[in-house]
């Protein structure tokens, strides 16, 4: 299936019986909370899976950040094809992969300072990527969400790295990292 940027795949509360793995694109899962904030679950990117849920419905809302194309498959062909079992182990890796970054998420809010929060966040995409020019599937709005920041730290903050020699940014879309040892230590601590 193939979604625009910023169309929604599936909402918060829906039904979950469609499995998604990124072939091109970006997307961002989210939660909208009643006060209108919208805190950011994660990002996904080529060759990850999400939409599996434990429950019969969405916990989270999912839209594409960039037009992204996708591989869609119901529960009940992923039965047919391997089995029940096979789609319990698939829930089961999803869930420990997804806890194991609930973990990560949860240590950068609650530990890491703006400057430490942005160099981890943009040192995790250079990571992914196999060019040495990265891709910002996402906007400042979308990295203060996901970082618990307000834009205008983060704009700050990317200001600082570029001013540090650590990033340079081509465009709002794209960077490259200069200096990756040191990117590292101060996203670490």
């Amino acid at each position: 299936m193939a979604f625009a940027k910023d169309e929604e795949i599936y909402g918060q509360g829906e039904a979950a019986n469609l499995v998604y793995l990124v072939a091109t694109g970006a997307v961002r899962t989210s939660r909208f909370m009643s006060d209108g904030r919208r805190p950011i679950n994660d990002f996904y990117y080529p060759g990850d899976i999400f939409g599996l849920e434990a429950e019969s419905e969405h916990t989270l809302s999912a839209e594409a950040l960039s037009d992204s194309l996708l591989l869609v498959a119901s529960r009940s062909a992923l039965v047919a094809a391997g089995g029940e079992q096979a789609l319990q182990a698939m829930l089961r890796d999803t869930m420990v992969r997804d806890l194991q970054n609930t973990r990560e998420h949860l240590m950068l809010l609650v530990c890491k300072t703006a400057r430490q929060r942005v160099s981890g966040f943009l040192l995790s995409l250079a990571e992914r990527s196999s060019d040495p020019m990265i891709e910002l599937a996402m906007g400042r709005q979308d990295m203060a969400d996901y970082l618990g920041l307000t834009i205008e730290t983060v704009s700050r903050m990317i200001t600082d790295l570029q001013n540090s020699s650590l990033v340079e940014f081509r465009n709002c879309r794209h960077f490259l990292v200069c200096d990756r040892r040191a990117l590292a230590n101060i996203a670490a601590g």
